[in-house]
């Protein structure tokens, strides 16, 4: 009971959301069995990936080869960029990197994985980041038995029911898409079509880059990112709503999420994400 306290009392010390500064390095730390136990219950965990300061998830395209390289995708605020932060409209495409990840199994056991490059990340109309790995779906299978989520490729629908889970804190979050905002501006960024959630999805620090999972499916639907934390206007940590005529709702205490979906607009042939080629929506 004493863990639990002092468990308790961690998270509510810790419970900055957008853009968060992670309370420790999630690689350096064992699982926190005490705490998995209450809130990893019921929820699948396979493909859920461990990042040292944020949340993600091990993604395929859909029907992209189980031999390609396997994709990891987290925010695009959880790379290491000069200065903290994307600028606004800045991308990334095709960097090497050099990064520790982990990713869960069916019984809850983590597993190292690997990334050599940056597909793809900005914090510009949405908050995502691809990551490459060294190796593909398939050795990464063979190797530990770990399966990818499939990123839908059609926007989510109000009022379905959906599951966040974080690798960083072993932990997830149930609720509904409560509804989508047309843009939201945070500090100097700005999201467009957010998503909402309901009660019941309340995420916190080190939640960032979870996916945002259709419940009882392996089907990533969205990214989770940010919240408006003490109801102040427009401002880091405080993200606003913004409607089509340019009126500003303030909603303390909300969380939401970004769209993954329009990243097919952008896919090659052989699955490579291209902000150049024709048709895509994603910045460039």
């Amino acid at each position: 009971m004493k863990t639990l306290l002092v468990l308790a009392l961690a998270l509510a010390s810790t419970a900055t959301w957008a853009f968060p500064v992670a309370p420790f390095n999630a690689l350096e730390q064992s699982n926190l069995k005490s705490f998995q136990s209450l809130e990893a219950l019921g929820y699948d965990f396979e493909g859920i990936v461990k990042l040292s300061n944020c949340s993600g998830s091990l993604v395929a395209f859909n029907g992209q080869p189980l031999s390609s390289k396997a994709i990891v995708m987290t925010n695009g605020h959880c790379i290491s960029a000069p200065g903290g932060f994307l600028k606004p409209g800045e991308v990334w495409s095709n960097r090497s990197v050099s990064r520790n990840m982990k990713v869960y199994d069916s019984n809850m056991k983590l597993h190292t994985i690997k990334a050599t490059q940056i597909l793809y990340a900005t914090m510009t109309n949405t908050d995502v980041a691809f990551y490459e790995l060294n190796e593909s779906f398939n050795e990464i299978y063979k190797r530990t038995k770990v399966r990818p989520f499939l990123l839908d490729s059609v926007r989510p629908l109000t009022g379905i029911s959906i599951d966040i889970i974080s690798g960083y804190w072993d932990r997830g979050y149930s609720c509904e898409i409560d509804g989508f905002v047309f843009a939201m501006r945070e500090d100097a960024w700005t999201f467009k079509d957010s998503i909402r959630y309901t009660e019941g999805c309340d995420t916190i620090g080190g939640t960032s880059g979870s996916p945002i999972i259709a419940r009882g499916e392996r089907r990533v639907v969205a990214i989770n990112n940010t919240s408006n934390e003490s109801g102040r206007r427009c401002t880091m940590n405080n993200p606003c709503e913004v409607d089509e005529q340019g009126e500003v709702t303030v909603r303390k205490g909300v969380r939401y999420g970004q769209q993954t979906y329009n990243t097919y607009t952008c896919l090659t042939p052989d699955f490579r994400i291209e902000p150049n080629r024709n048709g895509c929506t994603l910045p460039r």
